[in-house]
């Protein structure tokens, strides 16, 4: 009797315990997936931000853009586009402007020839410089002709006290009289010799060429046009070559270089 008891208490134990395994296992499988549920729950508020294999990446990767982002760039580009479009437009009128008036480096070198010598404050306006036998020349200073042009014939220089050839003038003057240009010129030359002392060298036109010396103080440039009785400078002291003449002006008149007698010419 004894044994039956044990016996009926040993299957009672072994299904008691049979019940809590299972009841054990049931427990555990409820709470495995209550965890997946709320870690489910919590992932999918980052799943359409962090896929990037999902619907968003590969409209991305197709070359489709995000929403919002069409209309960022157009604001963009409108902001930045302006400026550069109606600079683009400015150019492109002025471009026209430039091809319309002329106006340039190219055209700046086809101004009036006096521009293009550079001609300074006291130079006349450019002029077709024309001068032949009919034409005359004016004094540049008011004076006894103290040497005379003689190239035929020798004649005779008091300071050097020798006859030699005269290939121009001299004519005497004072110191610090204003000396005119003779003639309507453009300054080809200005210069200085131990003869001449300063000297300015007029292009009269038409291979015509005049040299007025024993000058101070020009007042003209290389390239200036002059008019007839415009400026040129002053009369300055003699050189070692006409102190026993004194102050005087030198006036020589070329033809194609070749010396002729400026009084044929002076008025």
């Amino acid at each position: 009797m004894k044994n039956k008891v044990r016996q009926m208490f040993k299957d009672k134990l072994v299904l008691v315990m049979l019940v809590l395994g299972l009841l054990t296992i049931v427990a555990a499988a409820g709470v495995v997936t209550i965890q997946r549920g709320s870690g489910l729950e919590e992932e999918n508020p980052y799943l359409s931000m962090e896929d990037r294999n999902g619907p968003a990446a590969e409209e991305t990767e197709e070359g489709g853009r995000l929403a919002g982002a069409s209309e960022l760039e157009e604001e963009a580009g409108d902001s930045a586009g302006e400026l550069p479009a109606e600079a683009a437009e400015e150019r492109t009128e002025l471009a026209a402007g430039v091809s319309e008036t002329g106006s340039g480096p190219e055209t700046e070198k086809q101004e009036d020839p006096a521009a293009q010598a550079g001609a300074g404050n006291n130079a006349a306006s450019a002029v077709a410089l024309h001068f032949g036998e009919a034409a005359s020349l004016g004094w540049p200073v008011q004076g006894k002709v103290l040497i005379g042009y003689s190239m035929d014939t020798t004649t005779y220089f008091p300071t050097l006290e020798q006859y030699k050839c005269s290939p121009g003038m001299v004519v005497q003057s004072e110191v610090s009289t204003p000396v005119n240009a003779p003639a309507a010129a453009r300054v080809s030359e200005i210069g200085s010799n131990e003869e001449l002392g300063n000297y300015v060298v007029l292009d009269l036109g038409d291979d015509y060429a005049v040299t007025c010396g024993q000058l101070k103080e020009i007042s003209v440039a290389v390239n200036d046009y002059v008019e007839k009785g415009s400026l040129l400078g002053y009369v300055a002291e003699p050189t070692k070559y006409y102190s026993v003449e004194g102050a005087n002006v030198y006036l020589q008149l070329t033809q194609n270089g070749v010396p002729v007698d400026p009084l044929d010419y002076l008025e």
